[in-house]
């Protein structure tokens, strides 16, 4: 419905799905297009508003050319392009959340959305519309010994210097979660719960690991 959704955010969105992968808004993620119609998204949304939306199919492993996907997604915005031979390396910068309000396939294969994005009028403004409460120390604490069981070298001065929603967005976004967690911290209502989500996925995994978790289905 028209006049439904804040000021510069289109009518008309491309969607990109892929499982797995998280963007929130005024997080980065890099991407490899070589899908002949993603090239074609990519190309079109470079003539026109830059805007594609990441979302995840549905299914674990999806199938099919058209994939069911979650209600919800989020725009980004292409800040950086090249070519490398018959692909494309894009960045995007998380812009805003929207929720799917059907899909229609366009004559270049992909598919695009009339995006409603009017629950999502926060991400507009940095932090969200609430200040956020985050127990940074009991996050840090966890983060230290779930990337040392993954082998990853973090530099944690940087970590520990890095302001509150860059750090949850940046961690949500590259730690490996699986695809109903990421969308569970895409969905999250807020920065704060956000981050009471991302500090449990990260303490579950680390329960995982040293065998004191419990199945997850």
């Amino acid at each position: 419905m028209a006049g439904a959704h804040p000021p510069t955010l289109p009518d008309s969105l491309p969607l990109f799905p892929l499982t797995g992968v998280l963007l929130l808004p005024r997080g980065l993620l890099p991407l490899n297009i070589f899908e002949p119609r993603y090239i074609n998204m990519v190309d079109d949304a470079l003539a026109s508003d830059r805007l594609i939306g990441m979302i995840q199919p549905a299914d674990a492993e999806p199938r099919g050319f058209t994939p069911s996907l979650y209600k919800t997604g989020c725009a980004g915005r292409i800040v950086s392009f090249a070519e490398e031979g018959e692909r494309y390396l894009i960045t995007l910068l998380g812009v805003c959340r929207f929720d799917v309000a059907g899909t229609v396939t366009t004559s270049r294969l992909y598919r695009r959305t009339a995006p409603v994005w009017a629950p999502y009028r926060g991400d507009l403004t940095a932090g969200g519309a609430e200040p956020a409460e985050i127990d940074r120390k009991r996050l840090l604490a966890g983060l230290k010994p779930f990337f040392q069981a993954r082998g990853v070298s973090i530099d944690w001065p940087a970590i520990e210097a890095t302001p509150d929603e860059r750090l949850i967005t940046t961690l949500a976004m590259i730690c490996p979660f699986a695809a109903a967690e990421k969308q569970s911290l895409l969905q999250a209502a807020s920065l704060g719960e956000r981050a009471r989500l991302l500090t449990g996925l990260v303490e579950m995994a680390l329960l995982d690991h040293l065998g004191g978790g419990t199945a997850r289905h």
